[in-house]
């Protein structure tokens, strides 16, 4: 049964973000491993946190790990119910922007794992990456690898560092798996560090 709300239900357990793309036109890989996470977070224990769509690798995660009993809240902008069909099966929240939507995530995630997206995705964890650079969380950010997708975006980020532009030491900010079974073993292995509310406004 759907819970739609504007405020996420407190929860004593630990939660994981899962950052991915919502489109419908990706790789079936992609699409196996956002539903394998999915029902391993189930299997754990852990809360799944994500962008509330029904579609993609979004809707393959949320559709997986409700499916196996696990605990599922999305978080939506109003202005994208529409264009990423609402999941509202699980606990639902729709917010007013975007900032909202990321602040809501932040908040109420433990872990964050990345999975294969788009530019929405990117944006998403850079601005993630940026705040621990800045020494304003501490959680830990695990980037699910996926035949090789991000391989690229780890080369522009080595190339920064090449260039001077990025501290060698921001390679330790992230983790990188190949697999759903890695990407678990690590959220578990890295959830006790400080849990911290940052407020970029």
């Amino acid at each position: 049964m759907s819970v739609l709300s504007a405020t996420v239900a407190p929860y004593e357990g630990r939660s994981v973000c899962l950052f991915c793309a919502s489109s419908d036109g990706a790789d079936p890989a992609y699409l196996e491993a956002a539903r394998e996470f999915g029902a391993a977070t189930a299997r754990v224990g852990w809360r799944l946190v994500y962008g509330g769509g029904g579609v993609g690798l979004m809707g393959a995660s949320a559709r997986a790990a409700h499916a196996a009993d696990g605990r599922v809240v999305g978080i939506m902008p109003g202005f994208l119910r529409s264009r990423e069909r609402l999941f509202d099966e699980v606990e639902t929240v729709v917010v007013t922007s975007m900032h909202e939507r990321k602040q809501l995530m932040y908040d109420n995630s433990d872990a964050f794992v990345v999975a294969p997206g788009g530019v929405g995705t990117l944006e998403e964890v850079v601005e993630l990456l940026s705040w621990k650079r800045l020494d304003l969380h501490a959680k830990p950010i695990i980037f699910l690898n996926i035949k090789g997708f991000w391989d690229t975006f780890f080369t522009l980020v080595e190339h920064s560092v090449a260039e001077g532009m990025t501290p060698a030491s921001f390679l330790q900010a992230y983790s990188v798996c190949d697999t759903v079974e890695e990407a678990i073993a690590l959220m578990q292995q890295d959830h006790d560090g400080p849990v911290l509310r940052f407020d970029p406004r």
